[in-house]
């Protein structure tokens, strides 16, 4: 502990900025979704413990996953200027304090997976394999989006597993919705780094098929998960409260691809981070009001 409290505040802060810990409001709403749900069906009150492990879990392998991506990209991040005032290639973080800090995080992942259940301990690795090839992605594919897409498709189904410590269907339907959802988005942020990307040879959607490509392929990516969202509603017996979250999801969705256009990318950042941040706090609020409505008891 006293190593711990010796690390200066400022690298401390330097790390949380470089893996974007702020991030994590992207994932954590559906993986609560998945959790509260699978209690509410197993014995319909709610296991704050198992939910501390699941958010511990959630957030230790997601700042693996952005701290190996930095490091992996730094050569890459150097050369565009977009990402050229990002840590590790500015000095602010040190390779060793990347390493070190990824190296935490995912023994975080895993011994809060160990702490779950011996299946959640068994299936963590899985996770863990697509957050490293995801930045390898762009080196070898034009779609890196889908591996970014998987990746976090494990989220909800990893929730619905700490809880019950078996497999749902369910659970593979709200993950596929958010690993398309985030996928999708993830072709709108793409769209700022084509320039980028071509000059330097790093593959993605937008950078071989163009920005407009990439915005259509993101508006279908996101009417599929609309739909797969009214199928997880359907298969989980969602009431009212539910399916108004999904109008408000159906109308940010709207919202977002009608600020964002092939020649005004102006609007991108209150798209992909506001929008989206929206997106997910908002079906969160209405998906634990439905099942405090239908009996969860907190």
């Amino acid at each position: 502990m006293s190593a711990i409290a010796a690390v200066p505040p400022n690298k401390v802060r330097a790390f949380l900025n470089l893996v974007l810990i702020e991030h994590s409001i992207f994932a954590l709403p559906f993986a609560y979704i998945a959790a509260f749900t699978a209690m509410y069906l197993t014995d319909g009150r709610m296991h704050w413990g198992t939910l501390a492990l699941v958010t511990v879990c959630m957030v230790g392998l997601r700042t693996f996953a952005m701290a190996a991506n930095r490091i992996i990209d730094r050569e890459i991040d150097a050369r565009n200027p977009r990402t050229a005032n990002r840590e590790l290639v500015t000095g602010a973080v040190s390779m060793r304090t990347a390493y070190v800090g990824s190296g935490v995080a995912l023994l975080v992942f895993l011994g809060s997976a160990a702490l779950l259940n011996p299946l959640c301990l068994v299936l963590a690795p899985v996770a863990v394999v697509p957050m490293v090839v995801y930045p390898y992605g762009k080196r070898f594919t034009d779609f890196p989006h889908a591996i970014l897409g998987l990746a976090q498709a494990m989220g909800p189904i990893g929730a619905w597993l700490a809880v019950t410590g078996s497999w749902s269907w369910d659970a593979v339907v709200l993950g596929l919705a958010v690993g398309i959802w985030i996928g999708g988005f993830d072709l709108i942020f793409a769209t700022q780094d084509v320039t980028a990307d071509r000059a330097e040879g790093v593959r993605s959607f937008p950078a071989r098929f163009g920005v407009p490509a990439a915005l259509y392929g993101a508006r279908a990516c996101h009417a599929v998960t609309l739909a797969l969202l009214v199928w997880y509603a359907l298969l989980s017996d969602a009431g009212p409260a539910f399916w108004v979250g999904l109008a408000v999801v159906a109308a940010a969705f709207v919202y977002e691809h009608t600020i964002v256009k092939p020649h005004d990318l102006s609007k991108l950042n209150r798209a992909f981070f506001t929008t989206n941040g929206f997106v997910g706090m908002s079906l969160f609020a209405f998906a634990l009001l439905d099942l405090i409505l239908r009996g969860l008891s907190l």
